[in-house]
């Protein structure tokens, strides 16, 4: 959604009814959990799945496929990555697209089950709230829509009733004329505005030291990217979510003779969102100077870290 808003203002003095964006139907029609990763791990029930049906309950630790916005069921959340206190079971009932929003709005996501361990996991957690014997939405879904970035992005928000392959040649996507720019499918060789993207954040998934990563984003970008706002760190939590180590360096970097803490261009930090026990202190640079990374799972907040860890980094490219 932080994406979107961005989109909104892009296109909100456009007298432009229909508004092309990067997403367009292939013909493999693979399962994904909502997080965006592929599932890999499928606990298919007898028979299943067993039609055209692109979403999925389970029911006794398998899976099941239904119909995504015909049947209402009741769901389970992630509230945290860690599975063993991280799931919310909500009673609502809700079609699956709603379960999604529901979970993202006021959780993380509607729950994966990502292998044999998460699964009894969960069922542990059914079990334990004698929730056994219900139908409940689980994150999994199925679709041939891919982003134009190949980015696996599972985030959807289409206009009730679409996409419709009206014609059955409706393979890319529009904002629709719509107060909230929802998404519609329309045929590809309509001619039409559009929306480009640029990435002024950059992760890289490379595992370096803080130095390091500093001088890669000098070389081949503008810098380590500073965090002044609440905006930016929006931005810088949407690509952080993807990183492969736990933390993500930013230019931030502690002065210990005056115990400050700085910005690669010596601004001082005045934005801050630093995690309970982290920047606020003064550090011990005896050993090891401290740096700034941001956690790229939970509530990604800022945490000072030994310089010498190596992890991902992001790079921004404006001036």
């Amino acid at each position: 959604m932080n994406d979107m808003n961005e989109v909104n203002k892009s296109v909100s003095d456009s007298d432009h009814q229909y508004v092309w964006i990067g997403l367009q139907r292939t013909s493999v029609n693979k399962w994904q959990w909502s997080s965006g990763e592929p599932a890999l791990y499928l606990n298919w029930g007898s028979g299943q799945p067993d039609g055209g049906d692109d979403c999925a309950y389970i029911f006794n630790g398998q899976f099941y496929d239904y119909s995504c916005s015909t049947y209402y069921l009741k769901f389970i959340c992630s509230s945290s990555n860690n599975m063993n206190a991280g799931l919310v079971f909500v009673s609502q009932l809700m079609n699956w697209r709603s379960a999604q929003s529901y979970c993202r709005q006021n959780h993380i996501d509607l729950v994966s089950v990502r292998n044999q361990n998460e699964n009894q996991l969960v069922q542990k957690f059914i079990n334990d709230n004698r929730l056994s014997g219900l139908w409940i939405w689980i994150g999994l879904f199925r679709d041939s829509w891919q982003w134009s970035d190949q980015s696996n992005s599972s985030f959807r928000y289409w206009y009730p009733n679409q996409p419709n392959n009206d014609g059955g040649k409706e393979n890319c996507t529009i904002l629709e004329d719509d107060p909230l720019k929802r998404w519609g499918d329309n045929t590809c060789s309509s001619q039409l505005p559009f929306v480009c993207h640029e990435d002024k954040l950059i992760l890289i998934r490379e595992n370096l030291t803080w130095s390091e990563a500093l001088r890669y984003c000098r070389q081949n970008h503008t810098d380590l990217v500073s965090v002044h706002s609440e905006e930016i760190q929006r931005r810088v939590m949407n690509v952080a979510k993807r990183a492969s180590t736990a933390a993500v360096w930013l230019g931030l970097h502690n002065f210990c003779s005056m115990n400050v803490w700085l910005w690669v261009r010596g601004d001082i930090v005045c934005y801050q969102n630093w995690a309970p026990g982290n920047g606020t202190t003064p550090e011990n640079c005896r050993l090891e100077k401290r740096k700034g990374a941001v956690q790229s799972g939970g509530d990604q907040r800022w945490i000072s870290l030994p310089e010498s860890h190596k992890l991902n980094f992001i790079c921004r490219n404006d001036e």
